[in-house]
């Protein structure tokens, strides 16, 4: 394999790369890092999360730029301020060794310092697409001059919104500039962006698109609404080293189960957008060093969380489209290691199993959610084993065994064990020892009976389904998939079974739990899908000819 050396990176450059442990490339970098070295030619680099894409640009770019001009010759755009400050901090340690001064710009941060190290001067400006097109109409940053322009996870900044920003920003941009686009997956709309700003560019591809990771394996279990947590609970306990991201679909609902966690005894803390940048550095830093072993985020908040090591990417809620799915379970197995990927998902959510499956190009293995019995004896012996490897650190036991064996009196080897035990596992034992099963079975789990009535239309809690219609369609492109996904997305704080399902050109039909009406027609209250404000109402039968009529001439 080529080793960095052999690329024809500048000495300045592999002496601080070398500091750092890279000898040599990733195949996303051996790729890349030529490319970009030897043309101008524009580049679209297809790679998962944790391939090493910042160095794959950072280095050959830090190699092209002229150090000794204050114009700014380079602007790389982010989808967070995490990944831009990350990236950021990345290319420092890169240039550790040229006078080459680079600046992060974005929000959640004073605007005023950042103008102030822009007015400085600088080669390289690092960004979130609102700060830096808020900068640039602030007549504050001027990117005419630009040689290169990156766009870091392009697939995200369309998904979080920044369309419009990322349009106003590349409109200002030379026609000379070489444009390099990284992505993990490769969308339409990503597709339509490089037509549009790109120039017969070339294309790079680490590994298959929009699949995901060899390493990880892929896994779930199915249990009821009400025992997600509780199941969550498990996976944790029956992993007594778990080192995870468990992602929630809302803020709110990231910001409960962490309080829960919390508050039942676990080193958990959460990630979400009310956070101020001082409180998100703080508990990422936490992580980071390991300090937290889970972290409860959603896609959004966690973007840009760099983190080696983990043992398990945990969904709380299977996400609305699988590369979101890709990205979240990308985040372990790195740098050739294993890991898991677990989703906790209901007997409503089974059929969309098969479609995460077909698009990310990864088989879902069943596991059962694990007992009390089995969870209680797997930490119990875990501690055991943990008490085998323990040594005291900085002081000396033996000091302190006479007073020791005073205080233990007549008490045997076997009661002392005893009685040290039950000082640690009282709690599980009070909490596992009537644990129900919170498994449901499945389809390949049951008798041919049962799976035959599972054809059935499904039955809802309450005993009845209410028809809805919503003002979305086949000209929206909605499909089944979809408009569960939005109704899952506009009651996060509830799994609504949702019944039949009717898609028409220009609206749908759709039955879910009658329990939930007040709730379901709340929650649609000023909902959007794709800028067009969403309208649901309980579908009323008319049996008079002249409603009939109004209906076929709706749906032609």
């Amino acid at each position: 394999m080529q080793t960095f050396y052999e690329i024809g990176l500048k000495p300045e450059i592999l002496e601080s790369i070398a500091q750092i442990g890279f000898v040599k490339p990733t195949p996303v970098q051996t790729q890349t890092i030529p490319f970009i070295l030897g043309t101008d030619k524009d580049l679209i680099a297809m790679a998962q999360t944790g391939t090493g894409k910042t160095a794959a640009f950072g280095l050959p770019i830090l190699n092209r730029i002229d150090p000794f001009s204050d114009k700014v010759q380079t602007i790389i755009l982010s989808p967070t301020r995490e990944l831009c400050l990350q990236i950021t901090d990345d290319l420092k340690t890169f240039a550790a060794n040229l006078p080459v001064n680079i600046v992060a710009v974005y929000g959640g941060a004073p605007i005023v310092q950042q103008m102030k190290e822009l007015k400085r001067g600088c080669q390289i400006v690092v960004g979130t697409p609102g700060r830096v097109n808020d900068m640039m109409n602030r007549n504050k940053l001027d990117l005419s001059a630009i040689s290169f322009l990156v766009l870091d996870e392009a697939d995200e900044m369309l998904k979080m919104g920044f369309k419009d920003e990322m349009d106003a920003i590349l409109d200002q941009t030379p026609e000379t500039k070489q444009t390099l686009l990284f992505s993990a997956t490769m969308p339409a709309d990503i597709a339509r962006m490089a037509g549009k700003y790109m120039k017969k560019a070339e294309r790079i591809s680490v590994g298959p698109e929009n699949t995901a990771h060899k390493n990880i394996s892929h896994e779930y279990c199915v249990t009821t609404p009400p025992n997600c947590y509780q199941a969550l609970r498990r996976i944790a306990d029956i992993n007594p080293d778990i080192y995870s991201i468990v992602f929630c679909r809302t803020r709110i609902e990231t910001k409960e189960i962490a309080d829960r966690l919390i508050s039942d005894g676990y080193n958990a803390d959460s990630l979400h957008g009310d956070l101020s940048q001082a409180q998100r550095d703080l508990v990422m830093n936490r992580f980071r060093n390991r300090s937290l072993q889970i972290l409860v985020a959603t896609d959004v908040a966690a973007r840009g969380l760099d983190v080696d090591n983990l043992t398990h990417i945990i969904h709380y809620h299977l996400p609305d489209d699988q590369e979101s799915y890709i990205h979240r379970s990308g985040r372990t197995a790195r740098a050739g290691k294993s890991g898991i990927s677990i989703a906790i998902i209901t007997p409503g959510e089974m059929r969309r199993l098969p479609f995460f499956e077909r698009q990310a190009g990864a088989k879902f293995t069943h596991r059962m959610v694990p007992s009390g019995r089995e969870v209680f004896e797997k930490r119990l012996f875990n501690f055991v084993d943990s008490i085998n490897d323990a040594q005291p650190k900085g002081y000396d036991l033996d000091v302190y065994m006479a007073e020791m064996m005073k205080r233990f009196g007549s008490l045997s080897k076997e009661e002392i064990i005893k009685k040290f035990m039950s000082l640690e596992f009282n709690r599980y034992h009070a909490d596992y020892q009537k644990a129900p099963d919170l498994n449901v079975a499945t389809a390949e789990h049951k008798p041919r009976r049962e799976r035959d009535r599972d054809t059935a239309p499904r039955r809802a809690a309450s005993g009845q389904f209410t028809r809805y219609t919503i003002n979305l369609g086949i000209r929206n492109k909605i499909k089944p998939d979809t408009l569960i996904n939005i109704i899952n997305r506009q009651t996060p704080d509830m799994k609504i079974a949702i019944g039949k399902i009717d898609i028409q050109q220009k609206f749908a039909y759709f039955e879910t739990d009658s329990q939930h009406d007040k709730h379901l027609q709340q929650a649609f209250h000023r909902a959007k899908y794709k800028g067009l404000p969403l309208t649901i109402q309980p579908f009323m039968k008319d049996t008079s000819k002249r409603k009939k009529k109004r209906e076929l001439a709706w749906k032609e």
